[in-house]
């Protein structure tokens, strides 16, 4: 009995060894153009530790997201950092997003963006360095769905944007 109880442990021992030596850097923002609204509605899926850190560093070394008490300048100091890492043009023209909020899901802080009065869009134009500032392997994953047609790309250090076509 005791030689399966030091079987088991040594065949299970090093597959908790091998969870916890990679960990995966990546974001994932979902763009819908909702032409009805005239709005594009964006949706940024961010690991809560990960932005958390790089919120300590860049700006409140203190801030705790997910938290009960969480400060109330914690919304702005999100909105400031995405403002400065997610750029985007529509029809080859810069255009801010609006930080509408934020929502806690398990591991995931999910930031809700949207810019209204967008009649059209003909081409789209990307910049996503979420994270970049922290993690150097970080991935962002953008998904799009844009006049009906849907269309995803990965960007990384090497390459934060993407240029996308939808006349």
């Amino acid at each position: 009995m005791k030689v399966f109880k030091y079987l088991i442990i040594l065949l299970v021992l090093p597959l908790f060894a091998f969870t916890t030596m990679h960990k995966y850097y990546i974001s994932v923002t979902q763009v819908n153009y909702v032409k009805e609204k005239e709005s594009l509605q964006i949706i940024s899926r961010i690991f809560i530790d990960d932005f958390e850190s790089v919120l300590r560093s860049n700006y409140d070394k203190n801030i705790i997201l997910a938290v009960k008490d969480e400060p109330k300048e914690t919304d702005s100091l999100m909105n400031i950092y995405l403002q400065s890492k997610l750029k985007i043009k529509i029809n080859d023209k810069p255009v801010l997003f609006n930080f509408i909020g934020k929502a806690y899901d398990g591991d995931i802080v999910r930031c809700y963006l949207e810019v209204e009065h967008v009649k059209y869009i003909d081409v789209l134009s990307i910049t996503n360095s979420i994270l970049l500032d922290y993690q150097e392997d970080q991935q962002n994953i953008v998904k799009t769905k844009i006049n009906s047609k849907t269309k995803s790309f990965i960007l990384t250090s090497n390459n934060t944007s993407a240029l996308l076509n939808f006349n």
